[in-house]
This record gives C-alpha cells, sequence and structure tokens, in this order.
C-alpha cells in the first residue's frame, strides 16, 4: 500500500493553523505590554497561518485513511515543521542573528528540552519570553494530541496518530475513544496549569511569570522569564509549589485522572507510579543528608536545594534554584545519571521513563532464576498482569537504541571540538529533554556558545528524544517506504 499525502498535508495544515493562532495571541501579548517584537510574531503568524491553511486544503487524493505509516509521518514531520515554523518569531523580531540559534530554540521548546541559547534572558522583549513558554506548553502534552479531538473535522480517525505521538510501552487508556482521551488529556492539563498559576502568583510572582513558569512547570519544559531561573525569587514556598507540581507533571495522565475521579485505589496499584513516588522519596532524604554534609547552610536549605534538583532532573523539567555541579564529584556524577531516568510513561516528561527502567530490571532479575531453572516459565508482570514478549523485545531493543544514540552523538559532539565531560553531557540532558547539565552545559550555563554544526546536532538528538527515538527512525529503514 502505498503513501497517502492527503492526511499528512492536511493534519500538518492544520497544526500550523493552530500554530500561526498561536502566534497572533503572542502578538497580542506582546502588544498590552508595549513591546517591540509583536511586528515580528504578527509577520510569523501570517507565513505559518497561510502554509497551513494551504496545506490543509490541497488535495491529493479523495482517501483520508490513516495507517501507522501516514501516522509516524504525520507526528515526525509535524514536530519538524512546528520548530522550523516556531523559530520565525526568533529569527524575525532579531533576538538572534542565526536561524540555527532561532530553530534551535524553537525545537528546545517545542520537544520541552529547554536548553537555551540567550544569555541575558530578562532583556528579552515579553513576547518572546510569552512564546518560549508556550511553545514548552504545546509540547508538553503534544500538540498532536490536541489535534486528535479535532479529527472529526478532517473525517478521519486519530488512533493512529496517538500510537505514534505516544510510543511507549503502556497502553493505559482513560476513555476508549481516543477522541474523548484526549478532551480529557487537555482538561486536566489546562486545569493543573491556571491552578498552579494562581498559586504562584498568590505566592509572590507577577501574574506573567506566574503564567510563563506554570506553563513551562506543567510542560515539563524548564524556560524561565529570570537569568537565574527559580532562584529569582528567594522563595521557599514557591520552590516547594514547583516541586509539587513538576512531580505531578512526571506522572501518568491516566493515574492523575484517577485522582480527579476520587479512585485512589487506582493510583497505588499503578506499580510504575509507586516506584517513581518512593524513588524520588528515599532518593531525597539521601540527598539531603549528602548535600547537608558537602554545603554550607541549614539542614532545610540543603534539604531543598537537592530535592528541587532531583525532581526537575528526574521530571525532566529543567528548572535550577542552585549549581548542583559546584557541592561534590560524586554529587555532580548522581545528577548527570539522574538524565537517564526520566518520570512516568503517559507524563508530559521526557527521558527513558521508569516502567522502561522497571521491565529491565525485573528481567535482569529473572534471568538469574531462569540460569538456575532453564525448562521453568518464568513471565515478568507489571501491575500484576504478564508483560507480552514483544513488549519485553522493545522496552530491550529501545534501551539499546538510546545508548547507541547517546554513544554516537557524544562522539559527532566531540568531533566538533567540545570537551568529554561537557560532550556527554550535552548529549544526555538533550536526549532526555531535560535541559541543564554538567560540564560546561551545567545549571548556570547555557547553549549559546556552542558552534552552529554542534547545534545542529543537538536539534536532531531534542527531536529524537522528544518522539523516543523509534517514531523518526523507522524513516530511515527500507521497508518503511515499500508499498506492500
Amino acid at each position: 500500500m502505498q503513501i497517502n499525502f492527503q492526511p499528512i498535508s492536511n493534519v500538518i495544515g492544520v497544526l500550523m493553523i493552530l500554530l500561526g493562532l498561536g502566534m497572533f495571541i503572542t502578538a497580542g501579548v506582546s502588544l498590552y505590554f508595549e513591546s517591540y517584537d509583536y511586528l515580528a510574531f504578527i509577520k510569523s503568524g501570517v507565513v505559518t497561518f497561510v502554509f497551513g491553511l494551504i496545506s490543509w486544503t490541497y488535495k491529493f487524493s479523495s482517501s483520508t485513511f490513516v495507517n501507522k505509516r501516514e501516522g509516524y509521518l504525520i507526528v515526525s514531520l509535524g514536530w519538524l515543521f512546528l520548530g522550523l515554523f516556531g523559530a520565525l518569531p526568533f529569527y524575525f523580531s532579531g533576538v538572534t542573528s542565526y536561524y540555527t540559534d532561532a530553530l534551535f530554540e524553537s525545537v528546545s521548546g517545542f520537544t520541552t528540552t529547554g536548553a537555551s541559547i540567550f544569555n541575558n534572558i530578562e532583556g528579552l522583549p515579553e513576547g518572546i519570553l510569552f512564546w518560549r513558554s508556550l511553545t514548552h506548553w504545546i509540547g508538553g502534552m503534544g500538540i498532536i494530541v490536541l489535534t486528535v479531538a479535532l479529527f472529526p473535522l478532517l473525517g478521519i480517525a486519530g488512533i493512529e496518530l496517538f500510537v505514534a505521538e505516544s510510543p511507549g510501552p503502556t497502553a493505559d487508556k482513560i476513555h476508549p475513544r481516543i477522541k474523548e482521551t484526549a478532551k480529557r488529556l487537555w482538561f486536566i492539563y489546562f486545569s493543573l496549569t491556571v491552578c498552579l498559576t494562581l498559586l504562584l502568583w498568590l505566592e509572590g510572582m507577577t501574574m506573567f511569570d506566574a503564567v510563563n513558569h506554570a506553563f513551562a512547570t506543567m510542560g515539563t519544559g524548564g524556560f524561565s522569564t529570570k537569568n537565574a531561573s527559580i532562584a529569582h525569587y528567594a522563595s521557599p514556598i514557591i520552590e516547594y509549589t514547583i516541586i509539587a507540581f513538576m512531580f505531578i507533571a512526571g506522572c501518568n495522565y491516566a493515574v492523575i485522572y484517577y485522582v480527579f475521579k476520587g479512585k485512589f485505589q487506582k493510583v497505588w496499584i499503578n506499580e510504575e507510579f509507586r516506584y517513581y513516588a518512593l524513588f524520588i522519596l528515599i532518593a531525597a532524604l539521601i540527598l539531603g543528608l549528602w548535600v547537608n554534609f558537602m554545603v554550607d547552610g541549614t539542614y532545610e536549605e540543603n534539604f531543598r536545594n537537592g530535592f528541587f534538583a532531583l525532581v526537575s532532573l528526574i521530571t525532566t523539567t529543567g528548572f535550577v534554584t542552585s549549581d548542583y555541579t559546584a557541592w561534590s564529584p560524586g554529587l555532580t556524577m548522581f545528577f548527570f545519571l539522574t538524565l537517564f531516568l526520566g518520570a512516568c510513561a503517559g507524563s508530559t516528561a521526557g527521558g527513558i521513563k521508569f516502567i522502561r527502567h522497571m521491565v529491565f530490571v525485573k528481567n535482569t532479575y529473572l534471568e538469574f532464576k531462569r540460569i538456575l531453572h532453564p525448562r521453568a516459565m518464568i513471565r515478568i508482570k507489571i501491575n500484576k498482569e504478564l508483560v507480552a514478549p514483544r513488549i519485553l523485545t522493545h522496552i530491550l531493543v529501545f534501551l539499546l537504541v538510546y545508548l547507541i544514540v547517546f554513544i554516537i552523538g557524544s562522539l559527532f559532539i566531540t568531533i566538533l571540538g567540545l570537551d568529554f565531560m561537557t560532550a556527554i553531557g550535552g548529549v544526555a540532558t538533550t536526549l532526555g529533554n531535560v535541559g541543564p547539565s554538567i560540564g560546561k552545559l551545567g545549571p548556570l550555563d547555557n547553549f549559546s556558545w556552542v558552534p552552529l554544526s554542534a547545534k545542529w546536532v543537538f536539534i536532531v538528538i531534542m527531536l529524537l528524544g522528544r518522539l523516543e527515538l523509534f517514531t523518526i527512525l523507522i524513516l530511515f529503514t527500507p521497508f518503511f517506504w515499500r508499498s506492500n
């Protein structure tokens, strides 16, 4: 069966129309603050909207059926076009002279990586600051999932896109109909964002800062409106509030839905959530003692700084309140390893995800039993259900491919001139969509000084990480393009 470009063009068109509307909204924000960048957003919005309109209305054929191949193409091309057109406001406004830098910032926003090329965040106009945060919020849940709810307008089904957008190992469904699932996901997402915005505003942020940080927190992105990130506010209550909502953002949204419905028993029987919560709790207590031993200050302050860094990196949000690389080499290594964790599958976080680590650890443990009892039928269970061999293979291959991409990416970055520590840190943080790292890309640094050639490598890695590798890599296999 040949690839049908009709639905691909139509859905990309809808995405670009929505993106253009987002630019027009941002232009309104810019005008409200009397910022000079409103024309850049109007120009970018017109270009994006017109492109989307043409793509949406252009007819390749009469068929609008979407199979898996069209689904993967739509998702991959959708994120690519989001990055390409999302870069226009940065470039047209003149806040950066190079389109590569604009594209890096755009892709970093939509992939919720939060790695920035800007040195003086507080010197940026309000429109650009809002746009950076909005790209986080859009990318956090995935604009593709939002479009799934709009598919009846196109007359096509959305299940293939949802599978491609969320290729993780779990299959929890909030509602059997994918359109209803998308609506519920966005209702929860929007409600949590509003709640966090109000709390941050009541705790001392301006409404503008509260909205921006709520977008970045729920999208697990990490772009801030301040040079010092959350440390700027020097407010324990703000830090604890953001810790709580970063933790929530790292949870499977099916679990959050059960909380909304009051079905708390279903929350705790979710094995991944239990391991996620217990790991953070135990690691936070250990970090509190460790940091207190290595750093001057009160125990509460040291505990809070370590707790914040832990949750921020595990949920791949990337906010910072202190330079964890200055504490000790051991703590630096610990936080580097957290870049490979990720939070829960079905969350807005990036990274490998806890459930994959759980399956890998369980399978490794059971392999010792299989060695002693080669004829025994020993199977892995998650949530008291057997893990299918196909899913087990998928997870093991994913982990191997993740490691290969990390190694090859680090090799390329070192060839392009970055030192070893900075290279492996940069690849780990962009592949996991985290933001801060180690070396010269630590929590107090950014990517502004990185060579343009290396930025292109990081852009590709961010996209690979956001779409969990297979969604993009499958496009480079010969059998994907075969007609039969």
